[in-house]
């Protein structure tokens, strides 16, 4: 299977990376092909420009390279932190300019947008690990987990996945090292769960 992984973090040293790492050194040993793409070691560019977003089309080469990857993806696992609730600004960037209409859905004949969309992408299941300094009560209370309904409703079953599973790694600043270990199996063991060996 092809799968793509997606990583939006600053710091080539975060947790996220250490993260990917392991997701990645996964599904390699699960015999699948890992489509990885650390955007902010890319210089991914997450501002849509004007025409772009009036013509659904790009000539951005990295932009084009992603969605024709995007397409073909059996399986998407994203990895970034929790940030005001949100997705970094790279990855958001990332969502708007690659998962555009004609790529990741479309409208029925006749539709000008405002209807229901039907999703495109060819992968069934996606995977999202966050990470967080957020304790689970307030993140729940509070503010109602916002990052599950955005890629879970808002972006995967938006795109046809309907199979969505996620983890949100916590409290990263005052984790240990054996903590970290420990959750770095755990996101081996969530790969292994939803992309065994072939």
């Amino acid at each position: 299977m092809k799968i793509s992984v997606i990583v939006g973090h600053p710091y080539e040293k975060s947790f996220n990376s250490a993260i990917a790492q392991k997701v990645k050194e996964t599904l390699k040993q699960n015999g699948h092909i890992v489509l990885y793409h650390d955007l902010c070691q890319e210089n991914f560019n997450p501002v849509i420009p004007g025409k772009e977003l009036i013509s659904d089309s790009s000539d951005d080469e990295l932009v084009l390279l992603h969605q024709q990857e995007i397409k073909e993806a059996d399986g998407i696992i994203i990895i970034h932190p929790n940030w005001w609730g949100q997705p970094p600004a790279i990855l958001k960037g990332w969502v708007d300019r690659v998962l555009r209409e004609n790529v990741a859905y479309t409208f029925p004949a006749g539709d000008s947008g405002g209807g229901v969309p039907t999703g495109l992408l060819k992968a069934r299941t996606g995977l999202v690990f966050n990470t967080s300094n957020t304790t689970e009560e307030r993140e729940t209370r509070i503010f109602g987990d916002p990052l599950e309904r955005i890629w879970k409703d808002c972006i995967f079953d938006f795109c046809g996945i309907k199979t969505f599973d996620r983890i949100m790694f916590r409290i990263i600043a005052d984790s240990t090292r054996e903590k970290r270990i420990n959750w770095l199996n755990e996101a081996a063991a969530m790969v292994n769960s939803y992309f065994p060996k072939e």
